[in-house]
Formats: structure tokens, C-alpha cells, sequence
């Protein structure tokens, strides 16, 4: 039934790329409405608070209101809406789904509208542009890093990824043999946040380390059964069920709560911290056999075309992201603008994060970052791979079987 609504969906959107236009808009006053993954509390005053400042000189607009949806089922939800002719009039699209959207028509042209739109880095903006067009503003574009817990460390007797960094030692090898240490004296090792078995897209987060990736540049080819993805699997595998290093399958843990050593995860979750009873610390992915990288998560702000205020919500999308509204928002989404681009911004909008934290995982992770996997129909590659990759995480899973699997299964949906 799932994999029949996404089909439907993706049919929606390729319905509005041959449409073209938007609905017709009228010129009563509106009520805007953007749905979003986040409910944390403190994104949603910022986002309510902007909302409120725009309002004030646009008495046309009567309200603006921000709908949080699940992450899991956000793109889900998202596309059932348009289906269901309930189109919410702007969107924070997550990279997985971008090709889709922006190749659909089903978004709203936006380069003529952002701020400054030639200062935006052009590496946040490959998602979201076709034929030299912005379709949705790189909102959020966060490098992964490792929050630390300095005091479970220094319990189970071990050195802060901080010394390691400064001796050359902050690699996965390493990172394993800390977390598995932690582990043997009862506490809970390395939790990739948001995987939890299912969205296999956040292991982008261990894999690129090898080199490996889900599929080639071009999309056409899998790479899952690489030997850089077998390696980097392997590890991984052993990294669970051997070492214990990374707390298994049907395991709850929260680092944020002190229950962990390590969590990988980006700079928004920073805000859980506030009234952290734990000591800790932020840096960078450790090295793997290919070196130092970085991976990104993205998220875009689009405007859809079907909503029937699409030209009230550009209006208001390019407030949103203008460059005062754009350094707000510094404070949980680090932000597309050069201008913003460096430890002395964020540091004005993370208290809690020190400008070294920001420079090394975040100013130098865009730099040098890749994005998590995208492609189009990415929804039904997603519920394909999760799929395939159910056996792998059993003990006794032979990695390179499992893997050949999933490509046997993928390669017929990337087109070649």
C-alpha cells in the first residue's frame, strides 16, 4: 500500500511539471501555511517570530502557520497532501526527495527573488537548481559531526576525540575502540542518530569514509556491492554485533539525555544540550582509509506552484531567507550565504557551540562535504534498500551476500 501512495505521488508531481503555472491566486488575504520536520520547540519560536515580524507590514497575510511532520513519514505525508489537493503553500523539501521536486515543475522559480541570490555557496545550491534556475533556497545545510560525552569517556578511562585529533588518532579504527571500551564498563557506545535500523541514508555518515557511495555520480549504476561499501559495511557490522561498539538493532539510546558516549548528528541538535548535567564536546567525523570528509544533510525551502498563494508565499519565503532573517536562523541551520559562512556569524547565534567547534565541523565541513544519497524515486529506492538491507543487521549476516542483494534489487530502479 505504501510504495502504491508514493507511486501515486511521484505520478502528482510529474501531473504538475505538464501543468505548468500555479493555481490561480486570489486576492483576498491570505493564510500561509509550511510544512516542516522540526517540532522542536525552540525552532518553532524562531520560525513563529520571523513570521510574526513579516506580518506586521503585510496586513494582507492573516496567518503562517508552521506544520511539523514526523521525519520519518515527512516526505510521505508531504506528497499525500499534493495528492489529496491539500498543497501546503511552502515546504521544506529534504534532499532525499529534491531530484523529484525539482524535476517535477512542481515548485515555484525563486532566483529572482532570494536576496543577493549570487552570494549563496554553489555547492548548496546543486540540489536545487535546473537549467541555471533556483527552485528551492538551501535552508539548512548542516555537515555531520560527532557530539561527544568527555565524561563517560573519562570513566571508562579513555581519551576525548579532542586528544586524538591533536595526536593523528581520530580515526574510525580508533573511534570503535573507545566506544567498545565504554561499552565493557556498562555504558552505551556510538548511536548514529536517526538511523535506528531504518533510514539507511544517515550510514552515508560512516561509508563515505571508505570512499564508497550508494551509486555512482550519474546514478546509474549501484554501488552498494562496491568493495569500498563491503569494507566499510564490514566494519560497521563488527563495530555492532562484535565489539558492541554501537548498540544494536531494537536498542533505545539517547545521548542527549547521557546515555551514550558519541552521537553522530548535526548542529540543530546542539539545543538539547542547553541543560546537559554531562561535559561535552563537537568534532568532526573521524578519518577513515580515504581520509578526512565530510557528508551534508540539506533541506530546501520551496514554494509549491499548486498551492493558490504561490506569489504570497515566494513573497514571503524570500523574507524568510533574506540576510538579517538568514543569520537568525544561523543559530540551529548553518546558512547558504558566504557572507555568514565563518565561525565569527554562527558563533553570534550559538552561544553554546565554541568557534573552533563551528569551524572545524561546520564552515570546513561545507567546504569540503558531500550530500546524503539522492536520486530520483527516491521514495521507492528508500523502502527498497531498507528492505534489502534488513538481514544485514543479524550477527551472523554474510555483508558481501546481503549486499550483492540490494543491488540486485536497485539496479533496476536507477534506469540502467
Amino acid at each position: 500500500m505504501r510504495l502504491r501512495a508514493l507511486a501515486a505521488a511521484a505520478a502528482l508531481l510529474a501531473a504538475a511539471a505538464a501543468c505548468g503555472g500555479s493555481s490561480q491566486e486570489s486576492k483576498d488575504p491570505h493564510a500561509l501555511r509550511m510544512t516542516i520536520w522540526t517540532s522542536n520547540e525552540a525552532h518553532l519560536k524562531l520560525f513563529n517570530d520571523i513570521a510574526a515580524e513579516y506580518k506586521k507590514t503585510h496586513p494582507d497575510i492573516t496567518e503562517i502557520r508552521f506544520d511539523p511532520i514526523p521525519v520519518e513519514s515527512y516526505t510521505t505525508t508531504l506528497t499525500t497532501q499534493l495528492a489529496g489537493g491539500n498543497a501546503p503553500d511552502l515546504a521544506w523539501v529534504l534532499e532525499s526527495s529534491a531530484p523529484d521536486f525539482v524535476a517535477s515543475g512542481a515548485l515555484a522559480p525563486l532566483t529572482s527573488k532570494i536576496e543577493n541570490s549570487a552570494e549563496l555557496v554553489p555547492s548548496t545550491t546543486k540540489l536545487w537548481q535546473k537549467d541555471g534556475e533556483l527552485y528551492a533556497y538551501p535552508f539548512s545545510t548542516s555537515p555531520f559531526g560527532v557530539f561527544v560525552n568527555t565524561d563517560a569517556l573519562k570513566k571508562a578511562g579513555q581519551k576525548s576525540p579532542r586528544k586524538l585529533i591533536e595526536s593523528g588518532e581520530w580515526t574510525w579504527e580508533k573511534a570503535a575502540a573507545v566506544n567498545a571500551a565504554v561499552a565493557a564498563k556498562g555504558g552505551n557506545g556510538l548511536v548514529i542518530r536517526d538511523f535506528d535500523y531504518k533510514n539507511w541514508d544517515n550510514l552515508a555518515s560512516v561509508w563515505t569514509g571508505w570512499g564508497a557511495r550508494a551509486w555512482s555520480e550519474d546514478g546509474k549504476t549501484c554501488g552498494f556491492n562496491s568493495p569500498e561499501m563491503t569494507e566499510a559495511m564490514t566494519f560497521l557490522h563488527k563495530a555492532i554485533f562484535t565489539d558492541k561498539a554501537v548498540p544494536g538493532p531494537g536498542t533505545t539510546v539517547d545521548f542527549f539525555a547521557g546515555d551514550a558516549a558519541m552521537t553522530i548528528t548535526q548542529i540543530s541538535r546542539a539545543s538539547l544540550l542547553k541543560d546537559a548535567k554531562f561535559g561535552w564536546d563537537l568534532v568532526p567525523l573521524p578519518s577513515g582509509p580515504k581520509g578526512e570528509y565530510s557528508v551534508i544533510g540539506q533541506g530546501g525551502l520551496g514554494v509549491m506552484k499548486k498551492s493558490g498563494n504561490a506569489a504570497a508565499a515566494t513573497e514571503f519565503l524570500a523574507f524568510f531567507t533574506n540576510r538579517a532573517n538568514s543569520a537568525k536562523l544561523a543559530a540551529y541551520f548553518p546558512p547558504p550565504r558566504s557572507s555568514q559562512l565563518n565561525a565569527e556569524t554562527l558563533a553570534k547565534s550559538n552561544p553554546l557551540l565554541k568557534r573552533d567547534q563551528l569551524d572545524k565541523v561546520v564552515v570546513a565541513g561545507i567546504g569540503k562535504g558531500v550530500v546524503k544519497p539522492s536520486h530520483t524515486g527516491q521514495a521507492e529506492l528508500a523502502q527498497t534498500v531498507r528492505a534489502a538491507l534488513d538481514p544485514l543487521w543479524t550477527p551472523g549476516a554474510d555483508v558481501r551476500s546481503v549486499l550483492g542483494g540490494v543491488c540486485a534489487k536497485v539496479q533496476p530502479l536507477l534506469g540502467s
